[in-house]
């Protein structure tokens, strides 16, 4: 039978955790203009003023809690087949990557740094999608998909243009805000020298562009064949 990792033991709460879940409704009763963040620092600062004594308490209760934890979890990982164990084992990674994947989206909207740069079909989907029809955004992006392709270059070209210029506009920005991460040191963040466009020509510049707008065509395409299929 399929074996889901939500019936994998759950881990024990912490000393403070166990702490902060039997006293949130007190805390909450007596506070109740406070936000949830300023609650938990409330509730940070009790824990910390806590006797010794008092926490020892809540330490002693989740060491009986982690020992049946390891009871159970080994019980767990006994009716396992390799199968499972191996599927199980993927879907935690896949889980864990997406977290840190978040995590680090979050970090870099936090720290400021610059949207990419729009290619010219994004710009032409973003300037005409309200006024297209459809009932759905499907819809409206297939009958755009289909507009763009029967532009013309010389149509193309004003869009493919604004482009080009927002890749400027990236760059400009991306070197401002690179040169703030060098000085608070997260060089962590900083892109290598492969991932920085080399100079070109505009004709050359250009056709690459026309190349990625091709390609977003193409995925385009794709997307909207699997609704339809």
């Amino acid at each position: 039978r399929g074996i889901s990792s939500d019936e994998r033991p759950k881990r024990p709460l912490t000393a403070y955790f166990r702490f902060l879940k039997e006293n949130h409704s007190a805390f909450r009763q007596k506070n109740p203009e406070m936000s949830n963040v300023e609650l938990v620092k409330k509730i940070a600062g009790a824990w910390k003023e806590l006797p010794a004594s008092q926490k020892q308490a809540y330490e002693e209760a989740r060491k009986t809690d982690w020992q049946r934890y390891e009871k159970q979890l080994a019980a767990y990982k006994a009716q396992l087949t390799p199968a499972q164990a191996a599927a199980l084992k993927e879907e935690r990674r896949k889980r864990l990557a997406k977290r840190r994947s978040f995590r680090v989206k979050r970090e870099l909207t936090v720290l400021g740094k610059p949207k990419r740069p729009r290619s010219g079909f994004n710009i032409f989907v973003s300037e005409h999608f309200q006024e297209s029809e459809g009932i759905s955004p499907v819809a409206k992006l297939k009958q755009l998909f289909d507009a763009w392709q029967k532009l013309s270059s010389s149509q193309k070209q004003p869009y493919l243009q604004l482009a080009e210029d927002d890749k400027v506009r990236y760059e400009n920005e991306m070197k401002s805000w690179e040169g703030k991460m060098v000085e608070l040191g997260r060089e962590d963040l900083i892109r290598s020298r492969k991932q920085r466009p080399k100079n070109k020509t505009a004709e050359t510049a250009m056709k690459a562009e026309t190349a990625r707008a091709s390609s977003h065509e193409d995925k385009a395409k794709l997307k909207l064949k699997k609704p339809e299929e």
